[in-house]
C-alpha cells in the first residue's frame, strides 16, 4: 500500500469545511455542487500536503527551504539583507507545490522579523523587498545565512512556528506560507551555488549550495 502523505496541522480549517458541504450535498442529491466541493476539498488536501523529508546532513550542504522553481540567482549588496551575505537564490512556490517551509541549515535562530507590505506577484523581482514577508537568520556550526518568507499574491497568511533563540535542525519543519508564494535564502559570497535558473526544487532535499567558514564581521 502507498504510504499516507501528512496532511500540515493549519490546513484542517481550510479543509473540513468543503469535505462537511460536499458530503451535505451528496445526501440531498446536489450532485454539481457535490463534485464541485469535493473538488475544492481534493485541492485543498493536495496544497497542505506535508511529506516526511529526509535530505543530506552534511554541514556543508544548504537544504531547500521550499518546494519550487529556482526564478533568480544574483549578487546582493553586503548589508542589503544582512551582512556578509550577498548571494540569493529565489524560489517560486506555485499553488501546486508543497508549501511548509524546512530550515535549510542546523543552527541558532538569531534574528526574527515580521515586515507588513504589498501583495504583489510572487514570481516578480519587486516582491523580495516589497511584499509582505518573515526575516529569519539562522546561524549554525562555522556557517551563516538568512531567508525570507514571502507573500505572493493570492497568500492570506505567512506561518512561522518558531522564534528567536530556538535551535533547529537542517531539515526540520519551521512554517508555511498559505498559497501561492517565494523564498528568498541569502548566502555568503563564497557559497557554492548547486543549483540553475528553472531548476525544481524539493523542500528539504535538495541541496542549493555548499556553504563554508563563516565570514565574521
Amino acid at each position: 500500500m502507498p504510504k499516507r502523505i501528512p496532511i500540515a496541522a493549519e490546513g484542517w480549517l481550510y479543509i473540513l469545511p468543503f469535505i462537511i458541504l460536499a458530503a451535505v450535498a451528496l445526501l440531498i442529491q446536489w450532485y454539481i455542487a457535490a463534485i464541485l466541493l469535493g473538488a475544492i476539498a481534493a485541492f485543498l488536501l493536495n496544497f497542505f500536503r506535508d511529506p516526511v523529508r529526509s535530505g543530506s546532513d552534511r554541514h556543508v550542504d544548504v537544504l531547500s527551504p521550499a518546494d519550487g522553481t529556482v526564478v533568480q540567482i544574483k549578487d546582493v549588496p553586503d548589508g542589503e539583507v544582512w551582512p556578509g551575505l550577498t548571494r540569493q537564490i529565489s524560489i517560486f512556490m506555485s499553488v501546486f507545490d508543497v508549501h511548509v517551509n524546512r530550515a535549510p541549515i542546523s543552527g541558532t535562530i538569531t534574528h526574527y522579523r515580521y515586515n507588513p507590505g504589498k501583495k504583489i506577484a510572487a514570481f516578480s523581482d519587486k516582491s523580495s523587498a516589497e511584499n509582505e514577508q518573515n526575516l529569519i537568520v539562522i546561524e549554525g556550526e562555522n556557517t551563516r545565512l538568512a531567508f525570507k518568507q514571502i507573500a505572493g499574491l493570492l497568500a492570506r497568511r505567512i506561518v512561522f512556528d518558531k522564534k528567536e533563540g530556538d535551535n533547529v535542525a537542517r531539515g526540520e519543519r519551521v512554517g508555511m506560507i498559505k498559497f501561492g508564494s517565494r523564498v528568498d535564502i541569502f548566502l555568503p559570497s563564497d557559497a557554492d551555488i548547486k543549483v540553475k535558473l528553472r531548476d525544481k526544487t524539493k523542500v528539504g532535499l535538495t541541496v542549493l549550495a555548499e556553504i563554508g567558514e563563516l565570514n565574521r564581521d
